[in-house]
């Protein structure tokens, strides 16, 4: 209900005014009456209705200088004027204060009610635009962070917008930046995750950091742009990645550009990109700044050396041990020369290739699918350690397959050094050339591999067990002619192979032979 406040000298029109108006037809009530300007003015200060019905001849306070008051105090109260004929000049200055209605006496309750009307329609109009204003005020403020967080995007991570379009949308989000110094910060959450897992790094960060001019998603990254003002922001980077690991168990990589100003923004985020991007040398779960990457320059040529032959044969012969240690040379040359990551990549998936081919053609097409992963692998480490357990399995599945194969040259090792205990020139190079006609050196490790024996030490070892025999059944043997019948050509150097592997010289396991 609207209330109303009427104001006339003459009883008798305040009392037929009062009697003849419907005022709750038409969304009103009447608060009372007042005889003159200055009762009017104390009734308007105390009950502050919307509409004041007054004459304009009155004693002590005319209608006009009730007007002229209540205007300066209270602009929102509207004025029905009533004057007998000939005061129209009256009214006339009470339009300048907003007046519209002015009746001349006497007015019937059609004319007054009319009057009403239509400024009850104008606060109806009035409330409708304030509502309007305030519901688009909701929305707008509601709207303005995200339209906010999408026009930083857009300028970090596009180059069609410049440093005007920054000023003329500061101004339209009344955002008053300056353009400080800043940082940009990319964090990459490792592993499976969601929305959650970004939002919620979102959160951790606007929680732990302080003058933060935006928090946003693009892509699989959260970036944050903060004010250049962190003396310790690696300190507040990891207190973000503790936090986030406690609550998700989920590490992050993060990078961190250089200081610059604002309108820099696309600069900063293209260091950033690229310090991200070294993660794939560098590994996952780091904090990653240009100090880190400024002394490492990124290859496009060739700068790997690799025997991909000799890799191949290890695998195929069984040889783990000696084929994980190319393997991680290889590795470590890649790290080092930091290639371009497709050519890194491109290495990698050659060798990868050379080293399935040695399987059957079935296993060779399960493998196969491995490629695609390597290609999506973010971190070199990643590469590694899965072409490190495949490669492990293909060794172990021939090492199997070779290892009747083993026992039987391990065997033939073993008989050609009985048949020729007695040579002085038996040898491991002896034994491979002439009797096997294999490398010496695959031989000699095939043997250490099967007995855990050098092939030298077994030799030494089976001479003095048949010196020692020898010298228990026959006790008239002369020492150098001992030494001569196990091929050794220097009595002396056979006296102290025996003592090295007995505890006694020849002599002295005869006398203790004796004694037993």
């Amino acid at each position: 209900m609207y209330k109303v406040l009427l104001v006339d000298d003459e009883r008798i029109i305040l009392d037929g005014i009062s009697s003849f108006i419907p005022w709750e037809e038409v969304g009103t009530t009447l608060i009372g009456t007042a005889k003159n300007g200055i009762e009017a003015f104390n009734m308007i200060e105390n009950n502050q209705p919307h509409i004041v019905i007054t004459d304009i001849k009155m004693p002590g306070m005319n209608g006009l200088e009730l007007v002229n008051k209540t205007f300066h105090t209270y602009p929102n109260i509207r004025f029905i004027m009533l004057s007998g004929f000939g005061e129209f000049d009256y009214a006339k200055q009470a339009m300048k204060y907003g007046v519209k209605h002015y009746l001349v006496k006497p007015c019937n309750e059609q004319m007054i009610l009319a009057a009403m009307k239509e400024i009850i329609a104008d606060f109806e109009q009035k409330k409708q635009q304030e509502k309007f204003v305030m519901d688009m005020k909701e929305r707008l403020d509601h709207v303005l962070p995200y339209a906010k967080e999408q026009l930083f995007k857009e300028f970090v991570t596009r180059d069609i917008y410049g440093e005007r379009d920054l000023n003329y949308y500061q101004r339209i989000f009344r955002l008053e930046l300056d353009n400080p110094a800043i940082k940009l910060i990319l964090f990459q959450i490792e592993g499976n995750f969601d929305f959650e897992h970004m939002f919620a790094i979102k959160n951790i960060s606007e929680h732990i950091l302080a003058n933060i001019i935006l928090s946003c998603t693009i892509k699989d990254y959260i970036l944050i742009i903060i004010k250049d003002c962190h003396e310790e922001l690696q300190t507040y980077m990891n207190q973000i990645r503790h936090t986030f690991y406690t609550y998700y168990q989920l590490d992050m990589t993060i990078a961190v550009s250089q200081s610059g100003k604002l309108d820099e923004a696309k600069t900063l985020y293209k260091e950033a990109l690229e310090c991200l991007q070294h993660r794939f040398y560098i590994g996952e779960g780091t904090i990653i700044t240009k100090a880190d990457i400024s002394t490492q320059t990124v290859k496009t040529h060739t700068d790997i050396s690799y025997d991909e032959q000799t890799f191949c044969l290890l695998i195929k012969s069984g040889r783990w041990d000696d084929a994980k240690n190319q393997l991680t040379v290889f590795f470590e040359q890649l790290y080092e020369n930091r290639l371009d990551i497709q050519l890194t990549k491109s290495y990698v998936i050659q060798l990868f290739n050379s080293m399935i081919r040695l399987c059957e053609p079935d296993q060779m097409n399960s493998y196969l699918v491995n490629l695609s992963q390597f290609l999506e692998m973010e971190t070199i480490q990643q590469m590694e350690k899965l072409f490190d357990n495949i490669a492990k399995e293909i060794t172990m599945q021939f090492y199997e397959q070779n290892k009747h194969t083993h026992s039987s040259i391990v065997q033939k090792i073993m008989q050609a050094v009985e048949e020729e205990i007695g040579n002085p020139e038996l040898s491991l190079n002896f034994i491979a050339q002439e009797e096997l006609y294999m490398s010496a050196d695959y031989v000699g490790k095939l043997f250490k591999k099967e007995t855990g024996e050098r092939f030298s030490n077994y030799v030494s070892r089976v001479r003095i067990e048949k010196a020692m025999d020898i010298i228990q059944k026959g006790n008239d043997v002369k020492i150098f002619e001992l030494a001569e019948k196990l091929g050794y050509s220097d009595p002396q150097y056979f006296s102290q192979v025996f003592k090295k592997l007995t505890g006694f010289t020849p002599s002295e396991y005869r006398k203790e032979s004796l004694s037993i």
